[in-house]
């Protein structure tokens, strides 16, 4: 939320730094019950109110592919699966599945020396980079073989955007930069119009009213009008500028930097052999941790130890997969990444990302095949473009090019989309931000001022994006494998869909003020809903055989 101590900023320089708050979100709301709590929560409290008297559950491990997760957060503590068959710190893989010292899960982002990636290009600027060195210097494109003009006309399309995405970054930067030395050569103008006298209304009326003046006056006014020091309005200036200096500065200099590789130097794999395995390094928490830590808290934060927040699921265990760095994820990593969560036990994977592009769609296509066969449930955000995902590409996602893998259909059926739900009411109650679509997304769940957990001194915060609706609806479906191990990955998601909470009226589709049905933005038309869903659990037979432990 916008401090009023930033009130003399410009409107349109304080529109692009952050969207002012009007209101608070309801605390816990995403657990919360419609009926009850007058707000569109999964009812998750309503399940361990009235559901699970006399009921046991078996332990679920959740994989977060994500950007690492602190694995030492306080309200993680007995939430972290941990790979019993693995001896810590000893440089062996003990269980010889190709990881040395993989206890908490697998970072695909670092190397073997410690060190890791965290800024990233994002993928359009990959294969900008990838068929520059091919068509950059071609003159006569009707040359070209048919296969390769298929190529080229992408390279012109991926260039394209990256130019102009890059020097908008640039122009937005010297934007931010100039604005900061306007406003903090504003405030030492201030002072010295000040000199001795005190900071009041007095001293004000003593400046003259002059062009020079102007912002300096614009500054002291809000420092009376507020009841703050210059100093203040100075730390609130450089720290509203802050964020988006280096926002712009992280398109600029990384996300569409064709020049920029930094796992060549780091990770150091065969970037072109999509099926390469132990690469990486077992530091599963990262440089920057903040992003996975926050969806592993919505999904799994302890319930019982009245600390921060309460996770959906009760008996879970979280395998920490490092894959996505501050840019977009490669394909490479995220196939490896859903291939170690099988094969590791993990029964639900979270996949709070997504991208415009892909390099190598086909190989983590065989892994949504792999995870699919071995019956594990996959949930994946819908994105945060505003955009509709039945027009536009969203990657990875459900649907299979290659209908081998699948012989009867060509999407996964273990695949759910998620869109984000506010906690306004009426028109409002879509994310402004969030992807949608009618075929292309399943349900919708809450996306905004999300309270969970992030790093550093056990601090939590509210993130918003279909990041935080994804793992809203992995615990959901955690809490029902625990509960209903006999019933199929298949069998989970449609009863998540089939007992979705409609959404009645017309709502304003995300990015436009046009009001149009529900049933318009996801393929249920509703909202996700824990205690309907654990209902129809408890109602449906399971089609798989559960062995119980010591039989």
């Amino acid at each position: 939320m916008i401090s009023a101590k930033t009130k003399f900023l410009s409107t349109a320089i304080l529109t692009c730094m952050v969207a002012l708050a009007t209101a608070q979100a309801p605390e816990n709301w995403f657990n919360l019950d419609y009926t009850e709590n007058d707000v569109r929560g999964v009812s998750t409290e309503r399940v361990y109110q009235e559901l699970l008297k006399g009921k046991t559950s078996q332990t679920v491990v959740v994989a977060v592919i994500d950007s690492g997760v602190d694995v030492e957060h306080e309200d993680l503590q007995g939430k972290i699966w941990v790979n019993e068959d693995e001896i810590p710190g000893d440089g062996i893989d003990n269980d010889k599945n190709g990881y040395v010292d993989d206890i908490h899960g697998w970072n695909f982002l670092g190397g073997k020396d410690g060190r890791n990636v965290n800024e990233e290009t994002l993928e359009v600027t990959r294969l900008y980079a990838h068929y520059r060195k091919k068509f950059a210097d071609v003159d006569d494109p009707s040359s070209l073989s048919k296969a390769d003009k298929k190529k080229y006309e992408l390279y012109k399309e991926c260039k394209e955007v990256v130019e102009k995405e890059r020097n908008q970054a640039k122009a937005q930067l010297a934007q931010f930069e100039m604005t900061e030395t306007m406003y903090m050569n504003g405030v030492k103008s201030a002072r010295e119009l000040l000199g001795d006298k005190p900071l009041n209304k007095k001293s004000l009326e003593s400046i003259p009213e002059t062009a020079e003046n102007n912002i300096p006056r614009r500054i002291i006014e809000a420092a009376i009008e507020d009841g703050v020091t210059l100093d203040e309005i100075e730390e609130e200036i450089k720290g509203q500028l802050k964020d988006a200096k280096k926002y712009f500065a992280s398109q600029a200099d990384y996300m569409y930097n064709p020049d920029w590789n930094p796992r060549a130097e780091i990770v150091k794999d065969n970037y072109s052999n999509s099926y390469e395995k132990g690469y990486g390094n077992n530091d599963v928490e990262g440089p920057d941790a903040g992003h996975g830590t926050h969806v592993a808290g919505i999904i799994a934060a302890n319930r019982n130890n009245d600390l921060g927040m309460k996770g959906v699921a009760n008996d879970v265990k979280i395998m920490s997969l490092r894959a996505v760095p501050d840019g977009d994820e490669h394909d490479k990593d995220i196939a490896n990444a859903i291939l170690y969560a099988v094969d590791n036990g993990a029964t639900v994977i979270n996949m709070s990302f997504g991208k415009g592009y892909s390099w190598d769609k086909g190989a983590v296509d065989k892994a949504v095949r792999y995870a699919q066969a071995n019956d594990v449930l996959m949930i994946h955000a819908a994105g945060n473009s505003a955009q509709n995902n039945d027009e536009s590409n969203n990657y990875p996602n459900d649907k299979i090019n290659n209908k081998k893998l699948f012989k009867k259909k060509n999407y996964a059926r273990n695949w759910m989309t998620i869109g984000a739900l506010s906690w306004k009411k009426g028109e409002d109650l879509p994310a402004t931000f969030s992807n949608y679509g009618s075929k292309n997304v399943d349900v919708f769940s809450p996306g905004v001022d999300i309270y969970s957990t992030v790093p550093q001194v056990d601090a939590y915060e509210s993130y918003s994006g279909t990041s935080m609706a994804a793992p809203v609806t992995a615990g959901i479906a955690a809490l029902l494998r625990g509960y209903f191990p006999e019933l199929t990955a298949v069998q989970i998601k449609e009863i998540l869909m089939e007992s979705t909470v409609p959404v009645n009226g017309k709502v304003k589709q995300p990015g436009s003020k046009d009001l149009v049905p529900f049933s318009d933005l996801c393929k249920t038309g509703g909202v996700v809903n824990a205690y309907k869903a654990f209902q129809m659990a408890s109602k449906t037979k399971g089609k798989k055989k559960v062995v119980k432990k010591g039989a």
